[in-house]
């Protein structure tokens, strides 16, 4: 008897807190968004108690670590009759709001414009004015996805001949980590696989004794549940020391070289012309060329030594006068001199030239020229001309002229016979 009695107890005490016991739910532990969109995070609650008269929410996001400050999102209190209260945290006004139906046991959370800050675990928590037992809260974690940032390519190393070089792509920002791979494809736009002794890990292709066949074109894909991105670059193996910079310079020398060269041949030309036209022409300077050149510059040495020592006495000044005077006769006396025999080396040279010419040019013309023609010509037209002068010469004057020549002949005999007689 006293153990049915005891059994009754229990049972009661059970009912009891059955009814008045609320739970809370939240149906996923981690929920992905990503980042600038909307998502909506539900949460459930249950209670057997039906004369309540109002309920209160509150949604709350945890730190990753101890340290991290809790944010309040959003509450709400919402008596069975009357009007909500609704109050959002600090930097939520009009992005955070709450989906609720209280005979449901509905309370969601709504976020919009959501931000990497907010990858936080949430918790959602309801409360019945008395019920204060059960499962009073629920917590998730929330996951903002961003996309990869455009990665950036590099080379790592000289793109020589037999080098060993590195290809690295990283992306700034992506949650989460995202995953990179590398493809090759030849000077021709070809797709190729990557060489044989070539690693790709996490973004840095490593490429081994280089030559030739290695350049190319490489495209690096980075890459997250959201979305990809890509960079690409251009690998132009060449062989040692022999980049366009070091080329740049070897061509820039020798270009500088050339000119100065060039600028040296082109003085030495024109002081050698000049010197050859001097010496040519031979032309000896007047007075008056004298007195524009030599004696200005005498005169400007003069003025500036008198204008540095006016302290010279007129002895002094008459001595170099003197000296000016000697010096310059002794050189008008060298150049006239100089200027004559060259007149005189030009006329033997000009006589030896004519009379070398003249007799190397009679001789061979008269000898060559008068044995032809003279052969020639006596050949032809004497033979030629005889023969026809004399043909013609016998056929004209033999037999008609004969024999009028004698009739007239005979009758010129006889006549002055007649007139002796008479």
């Amino acid at each position: 008897m006293a153990g049915a009695i005891f059994a009754v107890f229990l049972f009661s005490v059970a009912v009891n807190y059955q009814t008045w016991a609320i739970t809370v739910d939240i149906q996923e532990m981690t929920y992905e968004v990503a980042r600038g969109d909307t998502i909506t995070i539900p949460c459930t609650f249950k209670t057997t108690k039906t004369n309540f008269s109002a309920v209160s929410v509150d949604w709350t996001a945890h730190g990753d670590v101890d340290t991290d400050p809790d944010i309040e999102i959003i509450s709400g209190f919402y008596p069975k009759n009357g009007d909500p209260i609704v109050d959002p945290g600090d930097g939520y006004q009009g992005r955070a709001s709450l989906q609720y139906d209280l005979a449901k046991g509905i309370a969601n959370l709504q976020l919009s414009s959501v931000t990497s800050k907010e990858t936080r675990v949430f918790q959602c928590k309801v409360s019945i004015p008395g019920d204060k037992t059960g499962k009073l809260s629920d917590t998730t974690k929330i996951v903002v996805l961003v996309a990869p940032s455009v990665p950036e390519c590099k080379i790592v190393g000289k793109a020589e001949y037999f080098q060993n070089i590195n290809l690295t792509c990283k992306s700034s920002e992506g949650t989460p980590t995202p995953a990179y791979k590398w493809a090759s494809y030849d000077v021709k736009n070809a797709l190729r696989p990557n060489p044989l002794k070539s690693t790709d890990v996490n973004g840095v292709l490593s490429l081994y004794n280089i030559s030739m066949d290695t350049s190319g074109y490489f495209i690096c894909t980075s890459s997250n549940k959201i979305r990809s991105a890509t960079c690409n670059l251009t690998l132009a193996v060449m062989p040692p020391s022999m980049n366009i910079a070091s080329t740049a310079g070897i061509i820039g020398g020798v270009v500088a070289v050339i000119a100065i060269l060039a600028v040296v041949i082109c003085c030495c030309c024109c002081r050698k012309n000049k010197d050859n036209a001097e010496e040519y022409n031979m032309g000896v300077p007047t007075n008056s060329e004298y007195t524009d050149k030599e004696p200005h510059k005498i005169e400007e040495h003069q003025d500036e030594r008198v204008e540095s020592k006016p302290e010279k006495s007129a002895n002094q000044r008459d001595q170099y006068e003197d000296r000016r005077e000697q010096d310059y006769d002794h050189r008008s006396d060298r150049y006239s001199d100089r200027r004559d025999d060259y007149d005189d080396r030009r006329t033997r040279s000009n006589d030896r030239l004519n009379d070398r010419y003249d007799d190397r040019y009679d001789d061979r013309r008269s000898d060559r020229y008068d044995d032809r023609y003279d052969d020639r010509r006596s050949d032809r037209y004497d033979d030629r001309r005889s023969d026809r002068y004399d043909d013609r010469r016998s056929d004209r004057y033999d037999d008609p002229r004969n024999d009028r020549r004698d009739q007239y002949d005979d009758r010129y005999d006889d006549r002055p016979n007649y007139r002796r007689d008479r």
